[in-house]
């Protein structure tokens, strides 16, 4: 198994497939397409005769039933496209064999280190063999360690009829990390009754609950004046939009928060004298607690405006996902059978909440509930980002595992 899952990163983790926020089109970058075409090629070598590429980047395959029983239909899922944080360019995926403890000097910028003292799980990596970058990119096991999972499943499935279980749909997706992963997603031809993203982090983590998430844009108008003519006259909206920021509650941030509390974050800023725009993602665990964070947001652009009289702003909230733990309470076999699956596969199963979001929060309410298994990731988005060859194999254990018991179980 330890060439295939390799061998399947390795090729899939040189193509570059970075998403792109800015563009309109779905996908948003033709080349996540290279990406699909290779899974597709690799799909049909396999054996699914129904595997194709559509025209908006997704892949579709089938590995049909081989069970009498009657069997949900479940779904594995990952995600083709890159992160737009760091560059997925010219990725250069180095091996650490054996690794012995300490920290890992990355060949390629020696500025960057892997260090235990920030990467605490390497120490349960003694022995196993790490694959890295040569610190100038980006890895892509976000979430190319998925695909590479899900397509070596694929063949342990079809090569192995003992195995039994029932229907299994393969998608893979475009555009996960700008959160348009499944925007185009035909669910209908999917035709899964429940489903997993392979999309997570840590060896035996299993994930059935995500933030709830909204965005917030608010735009200032002041008023212009030259300059030279200003005094008790302009209303500088650059130095509005300062002054909000400047009083954001330093608690409530990404970089003051971790486990179940939520956060205000500023994404963007843009300006001129006249006008000005902020971009804010607003992140908690609970629908209340987002409300609360839009209506402490809001309280600090009036208080802010306030002393502008001749200025006024507007505020815009965008639903963007919310936490699918709703919906898969509903279903408590989803996330029962994949904990089990991790059990057999040699793991303690650890239940988790990410911190973000996945295809599967969206999946969730459009009508597919959908948890997030291990991928074996780690330093997502990041040039310091690895994945061990072992846990990649502990994931597609998981996997083949997870299928055997939703046969065993119907």
């Amino acid at each position: 198994m330890t060439s295939s899952v390799l061998d399947r990163f390795l090729r899939y983790a040189v193509i570059d497939t970075q998403s792109d926020p800015t563009s309109k089109s779905q996908p948003s970058t033709e080349k996540q397409k290279n990406l699909g075409r290779v899974l597709v090629k690799e799909l049909l070598e396999i054996g699914l005769s129904d595997a194709h590429l559509d025209e908006h980047g997704y892949v579709y395959a089938t590995i049909p039933a081989n069970t009498e029983k009657t069997v949900p239909v479940i779904c594995f899922c990952s995600h083709m496209d890159t992160a737009p944080d760091f560059t997925g360019t010219n990725v250069k995926p180095q091996i650490v064999r054996n690794y012995q403890g300490g920290d890992i000097k990355l060949t390629g910028d020696t500025q960057q280190v892997i260090r235990v003292a920030d990467h605490p799980t390497l120490k349960d990596q003694i022995g196993n063999d790490i694959i890295t970058t040569d610190g100038t990119t980006l890895l892509g096991a976000d979430d190319k360690a998925g695909l590479a999972e899900i397509m070596t499943a694929a063949k342990v499935l079809v090569d192995n009829p003992s195995i039994k279980h029932g229907t299994i749909k393969i998608l893979f997706t475009p555009d996960e990390e700008i959160g348009r992963g499944v925007d185009k997603v035909d669910l209908k031809k999917l035709g899964a009754e429940f489903a997993y993203t392979i999309d997570g982090s840590t060896a035996g983590e299993i994930e059935d609950e995500t933030f709830s998430a909204d965005g917030v844009e608010i735009s200032i108008q002041g008023v212009a004046m030259h300059p030279g003519f200003a005094k008790g006259k302009m209303e500088n909206a650059i130095k509005i939009a300062g002054e909000i920021i400047a009083k954001l509650p330093k608690h409530i941030a990404p970089e003051t928060t971790s486990g179940r509390e939520g956060f205000i974050h500023p994404t963007g800023v843009t300006g001129s004298m006249e006008k000005a725009e902020l971009g804010f993602i607003i992140r908690d665990f609970v629908d209340e607690g987002l409300a609360e964070k839009e209506v402490l947001l809001e309280g600090i652009v009036k208080e802010v405006i306030a002393a502008y009289p001749g200025s006024s702003y507007t505020f815009k909230v965008k639903h963007q996902y919310r936490n699918m733990k709703s919906v898969l309470d509903r279903n408590p076999e989803i996330v029962e059978h994949a904990i089990e699956a991790i059990r057999r596969a040699g793991m303690n199963p650890v239940r988790g909440s990410i911190r973000g979001g996945t295809d599967g929060s969206r999946l969730s309410f459009m009508g597919l509930p959908t948890a997030n298994i291990f991928d074996g990731g780690h330093a997502f988005h990041s040039p310091l980002e690895w994945v061990s060859i072992q846990d990649m194999e502990k994931a597609v254990a998981t996997i083949v595992e997870t299928a055997k018991i939703w046969e065993e179980r119907a």
